[in-house]
Order: C-alpha cells, then structure tokens, then sequence
C-alpha cells in the first residue's frame, strides 16, 4: 500500500512449465504402491505357508496317533495359538501313551497275581487221585468221579495257557511303549518269597533265601522279573516231591546279577533241551525256563542249568548290572567259572556231594 493506491505483483509462469517433472512423480508414487503391496503380499503369504504348514503337520500327527503309531509328536510352530495347540497336543499324546501303558501293566499284573493262587489249586489238583480209568472196574459213580477230576486237571491246565499267553501279550506291549526300567532285584525277591514260603510250609518243603538284603538294581521291568522267578520256582514246586527243600540266592559280581534256584529234586536229566524254547523233560510247554531266558537277554544276560549242592537242578539267571563300572571281566569271576565249566569236556553234572537238608 502506497498512500491510497494498492501495488500488485504478478507472476507469469508458462503452462509448460508448470506441468513438468508431474509424469515421473506419478510414476514413482506408483511404484512406491506397487512395492508396499508386493511386500505386504509376501509377508502375508509367509505367515499363511507357516500356519497352513503347522495345521497340515498337527492334523497328520492327530491321524497317526488315531491309526495307533504313539510315538508321533508334532514340532511346535506357526502362530502363537497353533504353536500352543501343537504343545497341547504333544501332551496329551503322552498322557495317552502313559495311561495305556499303566492299564496294560495292571492287566499284566492282575494275570500274574491270578496265575499265583492257580499254581496252588493245580498242585492240590495234582495231588489227587489218579483219574486213569482205562485199568480195573469201576461203578458208575466212580466212573463220574474220576472224569470230575480229569476235566479239573485239563481246566486248570488251560486256564494257566490263556494267563501265560495274556502276560507275554501285554508284557510284551508295555515294553515295546515303555522302553528299558530298572527294578530292585533284593525287593523282587524278597516280596515273591512272601507267597511261596506260605505254600513251602503247606508241603513241608525246607527253604531260604541268601543275599536279598541289599539294593541291588537290574535293567528289566519289575513286573517281568517277577513273573521269571515265580516261573522257575513254580517248576520246583511241579516237579519235584513235596518236602523237597530249595533255595533262592542273590549275588553281584563281575557286572552281573545272579539269582540262583537250587532244589534238592532229582535234577534236570538233559539242561540244553530244557533251555530251547517249547520243550520240557517233564513232559510240560516248558514255558517257564523260557519266560526266565527272554528276561535274562532282555537284561543282556543269559541263564543256565547246572547241578545244584542240594543234589537237584540249580537254575542261574544272570543279568547285566547297570552300575558296574566297565572292565575286562576276571577269569576267575563267576562268567568265567561258568564258560569253563561250559567248555569243559565230560559229565554236565558234577559229583553230587552230600548236604544237610
């Protein structure tokens, strides 16, 4: 403002000019859009593939458990909510896992403490009268009698087939789910010495047990090793004559573990025949030296038959001792006393020599 006129400024600028440079700022504001959406695409496509992969694996990991393979597990991943859903599942598939193999170790269980208490009616069965009804005369009543008795003998005798085979099954299974167990040999021992004294003081058979005061740990389930030394003594209690002493030994040397079963029963004539598997020189299945032999090599072990100082048979189950320190074994140790005596040529059964009963 000049006094009263008013001064103006005018700018001239061509329209050409004012209109350039506008063509490649579009075209750069374009790819600037171009490129967020291209890098939004992607991360959204690699959160998908992750999600879409960790539903994929959690759904075929659902389908394997339900066909029964329940070693599946999932590895978690994806999303927080499926990375959680796949630890939730992992959980549960160990939950179920746990749960069956505890209900398959009480079948196997119930069966063994079934199987005991039949032992005791078999052998009040064998102790009655002959059921032969092919030699004499018999009445008809008698005749009923005696056939009482053999369907009694034949019941028993297959029940105990169907018990043996339900153990092994279910044994079998919850080694196969529950892998490798260490159990107290001593406390075995002991707690299976509990029944069977009882029955020894019914027969007036003589016994003990040497050795079984200490922890001493082995590499098989407890419920295995239970059913082992109830199968060996049991053969002593079928085979042998009422008040026929034995003896249950437990000794640690040289990286194994030893239970030993002497009777002072007339021995076992052939022990290499004894030891194959279905065969018996008392004419049964021979079904308990072979549940002691797959327990003894399911411990890395072995067992064997020899004479015992009772003057009867002497069944030594040996088992690997996980807490012996690794070392040559001494020849002069119990392994090698028995590869000697294995390897050395002769009678199998050394002199009887005479002891108190």
């Amino acid at each position: 403002m000049l006094g009263d006129q008013t001064a103006v400024v005018e700018v001239f600028i061509p329209e050409s000019a004012l209109g350039g440079g506008a063509g490649s700022r579009w075209l750069l504001l374009t790819g600037v859009a171009v490129a967020l959406l291209a890098a939004t695409m992607l991360v959204v496509d690699r959160v998908a593939v992750r999600a879409v992969d960790a539903t994929r694996d959690l759904v075929k990991a659902a389908l394997a458990v339900g066909d029964g393979e329940l070693g599946v597990r999932v590895e978690p991943s994806g999303p927080r909510e499926l990375a959680e859903a796949g630890l939730a599942f992992n959980r549960m598939a160990e939950r179920f896992v746990a749960a069956r193999t505890e209900e398959r170790e009480l079948v196997a269980d119930l069966s063994h403490r079934l199987r005991t208490p039949l032992t005791v009616l078999r052998l009040d069965a064998e102790a009655l009268e002959s059921d032969d009804t092919s030699v004499g005369s018999f009445s008809q009543a008698e005749l009923d009698h005696l056939r009482g008795i053999r369907r009694i003998r034949q019941a028993i005798v297959t029940l105990e087939g169907e018990i043996d085979v339900l153990i092994k099954t279910t044994r079998k299974a919850v080694a196969t789910e529950a892998g490798p167990a260490i159990c107290d040999v001593s406390e075995v021992v002991r707690d299976r010495m509990v029944f069977w004294a009882a029955l020894a003081g019914d027969q007036n058979r003589p016994h003990r047990v040497t050795g079984a005061q200490l922890r001493i740990p082995a590499p098989v389930p407890r419920a295995e090793l239970a059913a082992a030394l109830d199968a060996v003594i049991g053969n002593v209690f079928r085979y042998t004559p009422q008040g026929t002493a034995f003896e249950v030994a437990v000794s640690r040397r040289d990286g194994y573990v030893a239970i030993r079963i002497d009777d002072a029963g007339p021995g076992i004539a052939d022990p290499d025949r004894a030891l194959r598997r279905g065969t018996s020189d008392q004419g049964s299945t021979g079904l308990g030296l072979d549940i002691a032999k797959r327990v003894a090599l399911q411990a890395s072990g072995s067992v064997s038959i020899d004479r015992a100082r009772l003057g009867g048979a002497s069944v030594v189950m040996l088992l690997a001792d996980p807490e012996a320190t690794p070392r040559q074994v001494s020849r002069f140790g119990l392994v090698g006393r028995m590869a000697r005596e294995q390897k050395s040529s002769g009678r199998r059964w050394p002199r009887q020599r005479p002891t108190d009963t």
